[in-house]
């Protein structure tokens, strides 16, 4: 479910009409609604109601200082993977001890960014960060909180590129190993273990996934506690899809999930950290787009827009499909129209949909790529040096630019020409 209707004829965030905010801001631009963000959270925090829990919202899906705010009031913690999410999170009001720093190729500098700041735990992912963070807090005088992320080999059943539980993936220490590492983690000065941390993909679609890997968890729980480890706390990643295509079957519900996690490790006394991204943001945003040209090709029909590659990669990079829609509301039995749906790129993979069936718009008028609160103003980029497009938080009637286009001066200025050219 999310805020994004049809009101009088013409598409509104929650209770703001997307053509005016056109007007106000230009074209392309995203939305996001504060209505879908705080039910999203919520849900997921109802799905483990009654086990000790935190809900660490994976900031990589979207890092909009304003969308951290909106989940930080809510009392979500944050999964950050770079010194620079962690900045965000600290300057949106996270305190330290929410949130999670994982990724598997931390740095010197940002760990000493964290364990001065303050950090709920790092997750570890190999020997050689193990090695260097107990160097860097011993040489601080911390002693720094750590899970290790062991690697089940569990198939996620999702894209290659988002997959990460399989042995063959660059995350994680293989679980086999796990037992080794955390007596080596429990030797180290600066290190003390808290628990264990897994994750094993993106835009997860089915529920036994997650359970053969929880199952996995629960198993080197009994070992590590064997071993004299304290685990008291297991950090169960994120994951769970969103229904990109809405005529499609939904994926599983927060509830169903929670359920997975209960019946898995819901007994073993653990505190649970899950961290969701994509479900929380996805389908809390649009991406409003302009139609250029409706240009005639050979037995085609293209519908050129505004919005391109660099503004929403995702259908370039993993072939994703995204429900796009007209801002004018159809008229009741409108016949569709196929359309190849692209974007101004000198790329034949600025390509968004090929064949798409839609109502038929024109030249002039708006239209809407649902679901795209993830993964959509966080990669965008500068290519063809397109400056990058706003960002606006809607809340009931109102709305704001939280994050403005830059203009071309201000993309110019930071390049600099060496003196020697002068």
């Amino acid at each position: 479910m999310d805020h994004f209707h049809y009101t009088g004829g013409a598409l509104h965030a929650e209770d703001v009409a997307i053509a005016e905010v056109a007007t106000a801001v230009g074209t392309p631009f995203y939305v996001y609604s504060t209505a879908t963000l705080t039910r999203h959270f919520q849900i997921f925090d109802e799905a483990l109601d009654g086990l000790d829990h935190l809900v660490c919202y994976a900031m990589k899906a979207n890092s909009n200082l304003a969308v951290l705010k909106v989940l930080a009031g809510l009392g979500a913690g944050m999964d950050v993977v770079s010194g620079g999410e962690y900045l965000r999170a600290k300057a949106a009001g996270v305190p330290g001890e929410k949130i999670v720093f994982s990724g598997i190729g931390k740095t010197e500098e940002e760990m000493v960014l964290a364990i001065e700041g303050g950090i709920r735990q790092f997750n570890v992912e190999s020997e050689p960060e193990l090695l260097l963070l107990s160097e860097v807090a011993n040489r601080l005088g911390k002693t720094v909180p750590i899970t290790v992320r062991v690697n089940p080999d569990v198939d996620a059943k999702t894209h290659a590129k988002i997959a990460t539980g399989k042995s063959e993936n660059k995350f994680g220490i293989p679980i086999s190993r796990a037992r080794a590492v955390y007596a080596q983690a429990a030797s180290l000065p600066g290190i003390r273990v808290v628990g264990i941390d897994v994750h094993i993909g993106s835009q997860l679609t089915e529920l036994e996934p997650y359970r053969s890997a929880f199952e996995k968890v629960a198993e080197l729980t009994h070992v590590l506690r064997a071993d004299g480890h304290e685990i008291r706390r297991l950090d169960l990643g994120g994951g769970l899809g969103i229904p990109y295509q809405h005529s499609n079957q939904a994926p599983p519900l927060p509830f169903d999930y929670g359920e997975v996690v209960r019946s898995t490790v819901g007994d073993l006394g653990c505190e649970i950290e899950i961290e969701p991204g994509r479900l929380i943001a996805g389908n809390a945003g649009l991406m409003v787009s302009r139609v250029i040209y409706v240009k005639e090709g050979e037995g085609r029909r293209f519908l050129i827009l505004d919005g391109a590659m660099n503004d929403l990669i995702r259908p370039a990079m993993y072939d994703a499909w995204h429900d796009i829609i007209p801002v004018r509301e159809p008229e009741p039995g409108a016949e569709p129209v196929q359309y190849d749906i692209v974007g101004p790129v000198c790329e034949s993979g600025d390509t968004f949909a090929k064949e798409r069936a839609m109502p038929e718009v024109g030249a002039g008028e708006l239209v809407a790529f649902r679901s795209a609160g993830a993964y959509g103003a966080v990669m965008a980029s500068e290519y063809n040096s397109r400056p990058l497009i706003p960002e606006v938080l809607v809340d009931r009637d109102q709305f704001a630019v939280v994050r403005a286009r830059p203009t071309f001066d201000e993309m110019l200025s930071r390049d600099i020409i060496p003196e020697w050219m002068d």
